[in-house]
């Protein structure tokens, strides 16, 4: 309690005696936010004195004294009649003590800003293996790969109880199911690299991101035996486990590497002579520091909630049995299956129209195999019998050489690069440019364009609309000669036309 409130209390003591027997007592007659003022706030996207400059305009209209509406107010007989209309002060501190702060946020920004003010609660802490979590995080750094600069992916799963990565994949660029694949069976697997922590789950919750629910990742899923949550889109705080994995790679690794793009500083107006500028990251030079950062997390980082324990040491210490799964066994599950029955050719295996061979193909021509392959891998399948056993891998036949590949991807960025600046060329002659006005009047387009001019772009116009619905199908062939040399499959039909 202030100074200035005892004060203010003596003089309303002094003012009225009978009220001095409850000091600070509500007053009856005191102003409080009602629902309809909660509509012009909603209006007003959460602008107080906005809603108070239409509450003052809509009691002095009333009164029949001159107002000025509003510009942009909400209509008047959506705005209550005051008798009389608190002062600005007093509407403030009213707003500010009837709705909360996440009520105050959430009309000004949004949802996402309410949801900033709510409180959650936390799941149980159970035993590991229990639950996992999954998400993919953009590093906001550029690494080189392969000549190109592109922004990586971090996909990686982590165990709800003990806070133990269990198993990261790196992308350079978008990740894809592959990607998920690939941590997945890091994630499993508890032999040489990876490990000790992993296993097979019982259960994984990830958001609603499209390649989490591809086939792929759900039949690997069901064939594991582990319960999929598929959480509603735009609730991080239902998996907050990964996330927060998410928010401390990026403050404790990604930050402190080369080429981080968050990193506020001055903009100078010269590059300062002797300054360079970082060396980006090569590739892999990237996973090896994700990597490592992965073991460190697990190994030596204390998170809370642990009770001072790694990672490692609240896995080791949990006697849940595990589940694990061999090498061989998963090596089905990882990859996709075209669901066809092809056979061996003297050329290999075809699929999506190229060949496959393999040395171990040598006699087997004829056999009816089937093909799995990771997604998007197209340089390599891999080819079962009918019964699913693993017959080898097949290699791309004729693949181009590196020359070749550089050369091809040198023509595509060029290619691209053109119809960008096409594209621009073409946005600019399609913008139309009005004039400013300071007055109320109609828009002025600006640009002349001389009737030549019109007429000559119009024909073109007209000449490309021809061409575009013009039907060489319209009308059937004759049938050709019998003196030309035509294919055989024209014979027939000439002859019985003929009859």
């Amino acid at each position: 309690m202030s100074e200035r409130t005892v004060w203010r209390w003596l003089a309303q003591a002094e003012a009225e005696p009978g009220e001095g027997a409850g000091p600070g007592a509500r007053s009856a007659d005191r102003f409080e936010v009602t629902s309809e003022i909660r509509v012009l706030l909603a209006y007003w996207r959460g602008n107080a004195s906005a809603v108070h400059r239409q509450l003052v305009v809509r009691a002095r209209a009333a009164a029949g004294e001159p107002a000025i509406a509003v510009p942009g107010g909400a209509p008047m007989e959506a705005v209550p009649l005051l008798d009389p209309v608190p002062s600005l002060s007093t509407f403030l501190r009213a707003v500010r003590r009837d709705l909360t702060a996440g009520e105050r946020a959430g009309l000004g920004r949004g949802s996402e800003a309410a949801r900033a003010h709510d409180v959650f609660g936390r799941r149980p802490r159970l035993w590991r293996n229990h639950t996992w979590e999954a998400d993919h995080v953009q590093a906001p750094l550029l690494v080189d790969a392969d000549g190109q600069l592109v922004r990586p992916w971090v996909t990686w799963f982590i165990d709800v109880a003990t806070k133990a990565i269990t198993g990261t994949a790196v992308t350079p660029g978008h990740p894809s199911r592959a990607s998920i694949l690939a941590a997945l069976r890091a994630a499993v697997l508890r032999t040489g690299p990876y490990g000790p922590a992993g296993g097979i789950p019982e259960h994984v919750r990830v958001d609603r991101g499209r390649d989490f629910l591809s086939k792929t990742v759900l039949g690997a899923f069901t064939d594991l035996d582990t319960q999929f949550e598929d959480l509603p889109a735009y609730s991080p705080h239902l998996k907050g486990t990964v996330e927060n994995l998410n928010r401390c790679a990026d403050r404790m690794l990604f930050a402190v590497l080369p080429g981080y793009t968050l990193n506020p500083g001055p903009r100078h107006a010269k590059k300062k002579p002797g300054l360079a500028e970082p060396v980006p990251l090569t590739f892999a030079e990237f996973t090896a520091e994700v990597l490592d950062w992965a073991r460190w997390w697990n190994t030596e980082h204390r998170p809370a909630g642990l009770a001072g324990r790694t990672p490692l040491e609240a896995w080791q210490a949990d006697p849940t049995p595990l589940s694990d799964i061999s090498e061989a066994a998963l090596w089905g599950l990882m990859l996709e299956d075209d669901g066809r029955v092809r056979k061996l050719s003297s050329h290999g295996v075809r699929w999506r129209g190229r060949d496959y061979v393999g040395a171990w193909m040598a006699g087997q021509a004829g056999r009816s195999v089937r093909i799995r392959h990771m997604p998007h891998h197209d340089h390599e399948i891999e080819v079962c019998d009918l019964a699913g056993r693993h017959l080898g891998t097949a290699h791309l036949a004729d693949a181009a050489t590196p020359e070749q590949l550089d050369e091809l991807r040198r023509t595509r960025t060029a290619r691209a690069r053109r119809l960008r600046e096409e594209t621009k060329k073409a946005e600019a002659l399609r913008r139309q440019r009005f004039a400013p006005a300071t007055t109320p009047t109609p828009a002025q387009r600006l640009g002349a364009v001389t009737a030549a001019e019109a007429d000559q772009e119009l024909a073109a116009a007209s000449d490309s609309d021809m061409a575009a619905l013009a039907l060489p199908d319209l009308i059937p062939h004759a049938p050709p000669p019998d003196d030309w040399n035509t294919p055989a499959t024209l014979r027939p039909a000439a002859r019985d036309e003929k009859r």
